[in-house]
């Protein structure tokens, strides 16, 4: 059997290698158009930055080493042309001579993965813009700042590859500046969650523009000058674009796959196409979204290397099968961490699921040991039914243990209240006897039995400030001094059972405290006394970074940039 496969890095030279410890007898050929065949995209900013500080570090494989431990033919610059399933050939470029020549196969694996979007604006071309895909991209990123030493940096999208090229250029000490179009970094959170990630951003000295449309570029003699909409023009010493991708799938489309959602390749669940004998794997196909059942891309490692290792199951005549991706992913913003599982609450109210919400912030471990940290979690579930949905965080420490643990929930098809019976690991350095999972557990719970009741930060703009319902802040009056929800009055929790008598149970209390713990208890004495209570989802520190943000983002987008 002869496998041709079509593109390296994490789905191509996975099937590779699965394929050659399943068949040792298979003719295995790997073509890839860059010099590198298997290589960690997700490190390629680090290098820019300096904190990956050999380049060979970003190379897992080379073609001699893949030859020698599992004797597949890797390809490097070689370019297949066209694909031909008739007679089962692929036209085959060598980028470094010009020698077409034609390669025959029994399978074909399309591995050809994503490119970077690149908007034909004016002044597009320019040798002081990049992307950042490829090693090449990175060497010539690094290449450009060691030989010019720039001062200055926009970065154009706030994605993964954005955030981490904007902390990395930033390190380097650079005047960096971060514009994206959308009212938000980091699409797979919601606004609220983001508003953690935008001040991390801030307080690291990037200069943040939100709802900011660029309109084009021109060279001048000195750097860039990226035009903007709406706002002032930016001088700069270069440009990193990195406003997403598109599936690369030219190929397919020519040799008559079918495609899919923004021309994405179709595949089953074994990972084959449209046309015998041809599968496809990585960021190139579409997939079903796990929680929702709707077709979805997924632009992560962790999808391709699966996609590429049932591929190659398939080939040599097994029954894998790929269920789906919930797009679980985690990303470093300087100290912070911040990490995501399954749909957004957005995406939940776009699709028409009834969606329910817990926040709360738990601190990382045991708050008498030290070094704890306070960490954010949202997670979503479907009212009546408890399906977990997905999950957000954000933190410093421990923030990538939970969100596994989440996604393990959601993929195991756990409901919201099965969290409190997770039996997780315990030591005052590393959790509490309740895991902040099990707390999240914990307050669903309470929720579907009645015991507590919330509101949420989008609520509070209604709230009335007339007095026909009770506002009441149950932290301590220094807490209280240091900033307030307006209209809300201070009852200490500790005096609350002393003052109960001076509130009218006839109006409904909306509560709200620090973290919700002390709203909790609150909400709790108050019911108790037949008062008609709810408890503010977050507590005022999730409050005051919501407002806070929003304050931030409306004025550096008025402004044109963050003072």
């Amino acid at each position: 059997m002869k496998v041709v496969i079509i593109g390296g890095v994490a789905g191509g030279a996975t099937a590779a290698a699965r394929l050659r410890r399943l068949d040792e007898q298979a003719d295995i050929v790997v073509f890839e158009r860059s010099g590198f065949i298997s290589y960690a995209n997700c490190g390629l900013p680090y290098y820019i930055g300096g904190t990956i500080e050999e380049e060979s570090d970003l190379t897992l494989q080379t073609p001699e080493s893949f030859w020698k431990r599992f004797r597949v033919k890797m390809n490097v610059h070689h370019e297949v042309m066209a694909i031909h399933p008739d007679n089962k050939t692929v036209t085959v470029k060598n980028i470094d001579n010009g020698t077409i020549f034609t390669e025959g196969y029994d399978k074909l694996v399309l591995a050809p993965g994503a490119k970077p979007i690149k908007p034909s604006f004016d002044g597009a071309d320019s040798d002081k813009i990049f992307t950042l895909r490829t090693v090449e991209d990175t060497l010539k990123i690094k290449n450009y700042a060691n030989a010019h030493q720039p001062q200055s940096a926009v970065v154009v999208g706030g994605g993964f590859i954005g955030i981490e090229a904007a902390e990395n250029l930033r390190d380097l000490g650079m005047d960096v500046t971060l514009v994206e179009a959308a009212n938000q970094l980091m699409a797979p959170f919601d606004r609220d969650m983001a508003s953690f990630i935008h001040a991390e951003i801030r307080k690291n000295g990037i200069h943040l523009m939100l709802d900011t449309m660029v309109e084009g570029f021109a060279d001048t003699d000195c750097g860039i000058d990226v035009k903007l909409k709406a706002a002032q023009t930016l001088h700069t010493d270069l440009v990193i674009l990195a406003i997403g991708v598109a599936p690369e799938t030219a190929l397919a489309k020519d040799a008559g796959l079918e495609l899919g959602i923004k021309g994405s390749i179709v595949v089953n669940d074994r990972m084959e196409t449209s046309i015998p004998d041809i599968y496809a794997v990585g960021d190139a196909v579409q997939i079903k979204n796990f929680v929702t059942g709707e077709d979805t891309l997924i632009s992560l490692a962790g999808p391709a290397n699966k996609q590429g290792r049932i591929a190659a199951d398939n080939i040599c005549g097994g029954d894998s099968h790929y269920t789906g991706g919930q797009g679980s992913s985690v990303i470093k913003i300087f100290d912070m961490t911040a990490a995501a599982t399954g749909i957004n609450e957005k995406t939940a109210k776009a699709l028409g699921i009834a969606v329910d919400k817990v926040i709360l912030s738990p601190m990382s471990h045991a708050g008498y040991y030290p070094g704890g940290r306070m960490m954010t979690l949202k997670v979503l579930f479907e009212k009546d039914t408890y399906r977990l949905l997905g999950a957000q965080i954000v933190g410093f420490d421990g923030v990538d243990k939970r969100i596994d643990v989440l996604a393990t929930a959601i993929r195991a098809g756990m409901r919201a209240t099965d969290l409190t019976e997770l039996d997780l690991a315990y030591a005052p350095p590393y959790s509490s006897a309740k895991d902040p999972v099990n707390m999240a557990g914990y307050i669903i719970e309470n929720i579907r039995n009645g015991i507590v009741k919330q509101w949420h930060y989008e609520e509070d703009e209604m709230l009335p400030r007339d007095g026909s319902v009770t506002l009441l802040d149950v932290r301590t009056a220094m807490e209280y001094s240091k900033g307030h929800a307006k209209g809300f009055a201070n009852i200490p929790v500790d005096a609350l059972r002393d003052h109960i008598g001076e509130l009218d149970n006839s109006k409904p209390v909306y509560v709200i405290c620090q973290s919700g713990l002390r709203s909790y208890i609150a909400s709790r004495i108050l019911m108790s006394n037949g008062f008609d209570t709810y408890n503010f989802a977050g507590g005022f520190r999730f409050y005051d970074a919501v407002r806070n943000d929003k304050a931030l983002s409306k004025k550096s987008t008025l402004c044109g940039m963050d003072d």
